[in-house]
């Protein structure tokens, strides 16, 4: 089993999805809280209050559809490896935090009373994370913030996150973040992956030091 790294890189994503209450909060490993979301075809979906990491999505056979290395260690303050990491305030080395921010290194809270939602995802099952900064965070980035992330399980068993980055400062002073959802997919050919609908779009090749380039091809095959 190969593992397909892909990254998707916003710089912000405000959208809702629908409610359900089908979750169930337990034990992980070492002990770390976890919720699980359950559909009734038999696809789930489980996401960590650390990191709000989501390290499984399986479909309706079982099949486990994101790579989660077998060397990652669910160690605070050490990331996750694999799964969806969430990278906040910072993607990549792109500023002066540590690569990919400390939003995965933090615990998140449950928000046991998500705000209202719209009817777009009928039957989904959704859990709400949120993080805020400790006085520790703000030493680091001196920013007030509420990151709330929804993690849906649709009634086809698609999975849908949606993040959402409040500005918190009492001055309403401005700030800027890059952010990604860092995901890591498991593929049974790799060679037979194709990512699409990025053609003439500019990116930063990490293998040439950031070199930029244009996106020539509508599909891209990417061997890993």
């Amino acid at each position: 089993m190969r593992s397909l790294h892909f990254v998707v890189f916003f710089s912000a994503l405000i959208t809702t999805y629908s409610t359900s209450t089908a979750v169930e909060i337990t034990k992980g490993i070492n002990g770390l809280e976890k919720a699980i979301l359950r559909q009734t075809q038999g696809t789930s979906v489980e996401v960590y209050l650390y990191g709000a990491h989501v390290t499984s999505w399986k479909n309706e056979q079982g099949q486990e559809l994101l790579f989660v290395s077998s060397k990652a260690i669910f160690d605070p303050p050490k990331p996750i490896r694999g799964g969806i990491p969430i990278c906040f305030p910072q993607f990549s080395n792109l500023g002066s935090l540590q690569s990919h921010g400390f939003a995965r290194n933090r615990i998140w809270t449950l928000d046991n009373n998500p705000p209202p939602v719209t009817s777009e995802v009928a039957n989904g099952v959704f859990v709400d994370l949120l993080l805020k900064p400790t006085e520790e965070d703000l030493k680091i980035w001196p920013h007030r913030f509420e990151f709330r992330l929804r993690v849906t399980l649709g009634p086809r068993g698609d999975l849908m996150l949606t993040s959402s980055i409040k500005n918190t400062d009492a001055d309403g002073k401005l700030f800027t973040f890059t952010f990604a959802h860092h995901t890591y997919f498991s593929v049974s050919n790799i060679s037979g992956v194709e990512v699409k609908g990025l053609g003439k779009l500019d990116y930063l090749d990490n293998l040439k030091n950031r070199e930029r380039a244009t996106e020539l091809g509508d599909a891209m095959v990417r061997l890993m």
